[in-house]
């Protein structure tokens, strides 16, 4: 089914979206508050799509994505004809409701308002908007999106089943699956999942248990590589529920359990190493973000094939 859909923000996730939007049919409205931020999207989506062609993973060219993509910093008149609103703007609550009482005045009385938040409760951003509260659902999507698969879509206390089943329905149209999330918790399913992997890694190189190197090969390398074709569940079943049970036992009292980000954080964004866009982070990079970015994606994009394939044979 194709649908209008207005995309309120142009940064990584936001030129994401064009791009995955743009490759199934639909009507994509990008919209930002900076020409220069919809300039750069609009590099970025072809370097997207063109990356996509030559891994064999659509036939459309760059230009014809493009082609369907309207760039504006009109946000009124980039949402005004929207079945669908996901806004993908900076992690700020107050920004958000921002955004989400500007677009509801804005769109269609029966547009859906949905939110790209990693783990902002979804009830808390329906606050900016009371009267169409039953219209705002979570829409978490993996990055990139036109490589991963999985979507959360989530319910806010106020969210309708009827939104629920629309927002569904757009997903699955544009060939993503949807995690249904009933539970408005914060970070929903997959960053409480990433952040507990996270935190423990960093606690295991503070505590000198093993580089950042080592901790980061072992699970790129490892534990990923083994939970891309089963899941934790499927895990337990295969090695067997009394061995978890036993181990956990064991060694739940030894996990990290802080409550409060592990100080690493705040000494590498006092060092100004805030990742690729500055050549360093964990890492040291003597390449541009674009040619990181665009490595991660090949190695995705083969992974995608080979799956493919498996299921084919």
């Amino acid at each position: 089914m194709r649908r209008r859909v207005s995309v309120i923000g142009a940064g990584n996730m936001g030129q994401g979206f064009a791009v995955h939007f743009g490759l199934h049919d639909q009507d994509v409205t990008l919209v930002d508050h900076r020409e220069s931020n919809l300039e750069r999207a609009t590099a970025r989506i072809r370097d997207a799509a063109s990356g996509l062609a030559a891994e064999g993973l659509t036939e459309r060219s760059p230009g014809d994505v493009l082609e369907g993509i309207t760039f504006t910093t009109d946000r009124d008149a980039g949402v005004s004809g929207a079945d669908v609103v996901l806004e993908t703007v900076p992690e700020d609550l107050e920004l958000k409701r921002e955004v989400f009482a500007a677009v509801a005045a804005a769109a269609p009385d029966d547009a859906i308002l949905a939110s790209n938040t990693s783990g902002i409760p979804i009830t808390d951003l329906a606050k900016a908007v009371p009267s169409a509260a039953g219209r705002v659902v979570g829409c978490h999507w993996w990055f990139p999106p036109y490589l991963l698969e999985p979507v959360e879509v989530v319910r806010g206390a106020g969210t309708t089943d009827r939104t629920m089943e629309r927002i569904r329905a757009f997903v699955e149209d544009v060939d993503r699956r949807p995690i249904v999330v009933e539970r408005d918790v914060p970070g929903f399913v997959w960053n409480r999942v990433q952040n507990a992997v996270i935190r423990e890694c960093l606690h295991l190189v503070e505590a000198g248990v093993a580089s950042i190197e080592d901790v980061n090969a072992a699970v790129r390398d490892g534990y990923a590589r083994r939970t891309s074709v089963i899941g934790p569940f499927e895990t337990m079943d295969i090695a067997g529920v009394d061995q978890f049970e036993t181990v956990a036992a064991h060694l739940y009292p030894h996990l990290c359990d802080d409550d409060e980000p592990n100080d690493a954080f705040a000494e590498h964004l006092e060092a100004g190493h805030l990742g690729v866009e500055t050549g360093r982070g964990f890492f040291e990079y003597d390449e541009p973000a674009e040619a990181v970015m665009r490595r991660r994606d090949e190695r995705l994009a083969a992974l995608d094939r080979r799956f493919d394939a498996m299921q084919s044979e």
